[in-house]
């Protein structure tokens, strides 16, 4: 699927300038005819459409690549209109959850016949999401319909986090690009169902476990998050079945009991190997300023935060690297806070390969010792 013309259109991310408002009205004029829009949000970039049109959500996987038993995301511009696409009566978790949006969250819920089947990838659930980013709830009240989205990225690759890895991968796929600077959290959405007892988070993301069990009490986590679906078992949320967020070479993950560890079994592979590094800056002490040009820091250990925010950039970056076999990366020490986003992010773009930093005679990529 190639375009003959990928339009640009730079937005502020506060709509401050005198012509956003055009812009995204034109792009909203885009979407309600059919057509396909990537746009800032405050997780990661979306490549949307409209969520009612069947054939425009079918471009969204031709565009991407992506497989079509992966289900989509509905983005709405306010909480109220989630009831027009799912099913909300009598669900306590859900009107509890509604006043905390906007948010970096994705509720799944059953869904109305309106949703056509494409979306939910065959299932009897959607996932419903009002974003915080004011371009993206700006879009989507300027289109008049729902719109359905995943990453703006070829499937597989790393998420997009500014316009830049959109303009890279979906230039001649989308007939509009909105340029609205850095994505602030980084990783996708968190989607927890609510259609469980207690719910359950599919897929960890910036609003953390913690904070979804001070409002609802108990949360599960499902076993999918840190270990991959079992055979058979159908995807209920984006992000849960197949290899995600990869660069071009292939990623291990260093886990370790602390930043000693990991900084030794760091050093290890940028001595006898041809690889980069990412990790953060207590990781990389000892040998920043000798291999530098190898190693991306992606802020501090006490501040993960910041490792969310950079990590798809920096897998991104990785592949302009010249000569390198493999990226080793440091895992967070724990699945706490905004960890386990980062822990389920890097465990799929790794294919689940991890290497324990106090093993000293530890993997090389191709699983040598070395």
């Amino acid at each position: 699927m190639i375009l003959e013309e990928t339009k640009i259109l730079k937005v502020s991310p506060d709509l401050s300038d005198k012509d956003d408002m055009q812009k995204l009205e034109f792009a909203g004029e885009i979407l309600r005819k059919g057509g396909l829009v990537a746009f800032p949000t405050e997780t990661v970039y979306g490549l949307g459409a409209n969520a009612l049109d069947k054939d425009a959500v079918e471009n969204i996987f031709r565009a991407k690549g992506r497989p079509q038993d992966n289900p989509l995301i509905v983005h709405v511009s306010k909480p109220e209109d989630i009831t027009k696409y799912a099913v909300t009566e009598n669900n306590k978790y859900f009107e509890i959850l509604k006043d905390e949006m906007p948010a970096p969250l994705t509720v799944i819920l059953p869904k109305r016949d309106v949703i056509p089947t494409e979306v939910c990838a065959g299932l009897d659930s959607v996932g419903m999401r009002v974003p915080l980013s004011k371009i993206a709830r700006k879009l989507i009240e300027c289109a008049g319909v729902p719109v359905a989205a995943p990453s703006a990225n070829l499937s597989g690759k790393p998420s997009p986090t500014c316009a830049k890895h959109v303009i890279d991968d979906m230039t001649g796929r989308a007939d509009v690009i909105i340029d609205g600077s850095f994505s602030t959290v980084g990783v996708e959405s968190t989607v927890v169902t609510l259609c469980t007892e207690p719910p359950t988070i599919l897929r960890p993301g910036g609003f953390t476990k913690e904070m979804l069990e001070r409002l609802l009490g108990r949360v599960n986590v499902s076993d999918a998050v840190l270990n991959g679906l079992k055979e058979g078992e159908k995807a209920a949320s984006p992000g849960m079945k197949y290899k995600h967020y990869a660069p071009q070479n292939k990623v291990v993950l260093v886990k370790g009991e602390n930043d000693g560890q990991i900084e030794d079994a760091l050093l290890h592979k940028l001595e006898t190997e041809n690889c980069a590094v990412i990790c953060c800056k207590e990781q990389c002490g000892k040998f920043y300023e000798k291999y530098k040009e190898r190693i991306i820091t992606v802020g501090s250990t006490s501040h993960l935060e910041d490792y969310a925010e950079k990590l798809f950039g920096a897998l991104r970056d990785t592949d302009g690297f010249c000569g390198i076999t493999a990226v080793y990366a440091a895992l967070p020490k724990d699945t706490s806070g905004i960890s386990l986003a980062i822990y389920n992010r890097m465990l799929r773009a790794a294919a689940f390969n991890v290497i324990n930093a106090k093993d000293g005679a530890a993997q090389s990529a191709d699983g040598e010792r070395k």
